[in-house]
């Protein structure tokens, strides 16, 4: 249970922990923040790490100290989310078809594979877009996509695309609105509000999914 606690103290304290690192590791925290943001991305057993939180605290320390260049971080960040989806798509794309053929897999849930594909049916190519605003979603959207054999050229356009609008709202959000006193008084609770509002469609998903069950 102690990982729990580690866990939940890092979503809840997300600024004072990257403020440290910020200090501690100078110009490495650049490093840090792609491999999270690419990583959070890119890797379909990693849906678990910080995403609009952290593109949120990243932009609040831009504006608060300044251990952190905004125009450097928008730029990195939104790489690491282009480069993310890409590597995901192509994963997805040649190994996709054999792991969905296995039942179980170890540090993977199918069950959020098949949310996705619910999503790509709804939305169509437009979800790699919209996935970027939804945990765990925003993970298998590229994986899917490649799976599904989507034109590349097609994805790519809506990678950029969803990349650009979730890190430069999210950035500049928190540039701005954390520097405001009543956000930076209650900084810990705005993130939580964040995770919340963002997890909110996956809870909407999933009870209209056991709704429908229950109907069959």
């Amino acid at each position: 249970m102690d990982w729990l606690k580690h866990a939940a103290d890092l979503f809840m304290h997300l600024d004072h922990h990257l403020a440290s690192i910020s200090t501690e590791y100078g110009a490495w925290t650049y490093l840090i923040i792609f491999l999270i943001v690419f990583c959070e991305t890119g890797l379909v057993v990693t849906p678990f790490l910080p995403g609009d939180s952290l593109l949120f605290v990243i932009g609040a320390l831009t504006a608060a100290n300044g251990s952190l260049n905004l125009e450097f971080s928008l730029f990195l960040l939104s790489a690491a989310a282009i480069l993310g989806d890409t590597v995901n798509y192509f994963i997805g794309h040649h190994m996709g078809p054999k792991i969905f053929r296995r039942e179980n897999i170890k540090y993977l849930n199918m069950d959020h594979l098949k949310r996705t594909e619910e999503f790509f049916k709804k939305y169509g190519g437009k979800t790699i877009i919209i996935a970027r605003f939804v945990p765990i979603i925003r993970t298998f959207a590229p994986f899917v996509a490649g799976m599904g054999n989507m034109a590349y050229a097609r994805f790519i356009s809506y990678n950029i695309v969803g990349a650009l609008i979730w890190v430069f709202s999210l950035v500049l959000a928190g540039h701005f609105f954390g520097k405001i006193p009543i956000v930076e008084k209650n900084f810990s609770k705005v993130i939580l509000l964040i995770i919340f509002v963002s997890l909110l469609p996956v809870l909407i998903e999933i009870l209209r999914h056991r709704q429908s069950k229950q109907s069959k």
